[in-house]
């Protein structure tokens, strides 16, 4: 059987495809079930619960942007390994914007009203850093990914304890995000300048602040 090579124009219309999923369609768990699924349910007070549904609606808007670098990534990529590889990391993000959508549903929340915004943002900023070349590209992969592990110890910590099905996705999640750094930097990731990595966070910042309240 003969593998299919697809084209750039296939691949615009994949990505686009994509888009609309990730924005306005249900996400599909792609490889893995929901971690939570065979734990009970917390009593928690009002505003914890409140509290940690906009937590996860903030990982919610993470992984939109993540969806969106890595297809931005995919489209730039000079080589057919990167492209590959952005691919599918971008396929198994997918499973983590399940969990998160899955777990706003279970705590009576809503995702965020900016998840547009950031998608629009976040695949143009994947875009160029694909074009700067495969090995700032992949840089990129490893401080995005050192980012949101710090993101998610953080949530960790304001999340209660008792609270086993929120933690559990989290810590899956971060599982995740380390092992992605770690393929990424084995595969030829440059450590990107301080500079870059400031105004990164100094994102991340924003877009958890707006996201948390809209």
């Amino acid at each position: 059987m003969t593998q299919r090579h697809y084209t750039p124009i296939d691949r615009l219309i994949r990505n686009a495809d994509n888009a609309l999923r990730t924005l306005f369609g249900r996400p599909r768990v792609t490889e893995r079930p929901y971690p939570a699924a065979l734990l009970d349910e917390a009593a928690l007070g009002q505003q914890e619960r409140r509290h940690v549904a906009r937590l996860m609606r903030i990982n919610h808007t993470g992984e939109v942007c993540a969806q969106a670098l890595y297809q931005g990534q995919a489209i730039t990529a000079r080589l057919p390994e990167t492209r590959k590889r952005m691919e599918r990391s971008a396929l198994e993000e997918n499973d983590h914007l399940a969990w998160c959508a899955t777990r706003i549903e279970e705590l009576g929340d809503r995702k965020s009203l900016l998840n547009p915004l950031f998608f629009a943002g976040s695949f143009a900023i994947g875009a160029l850093a694909g074009l700067a070349g495969d090995r700032w590209s992949l840089g990129f992969v490893v401080e995005t990914e050192r980012q949101v592990e710090d993101h998610l110890d953080d949530h960790l910590d304001q999340v209660p304890e008792r609270d086993e099905r929120t933690r559990a996705v989290l810590e899956q999640m971060k599982v995740d995000e380390i092992h992605h750094a770690q393929v990424a930097k084995a595969a030829g990731g440059a450590e990107l300048p301080a500079p870059i990595r400031t105004a990164m966070r100094l994102a991340s910042r924003a877009m958890t602040r707006s996201v948390y309240w809209v």
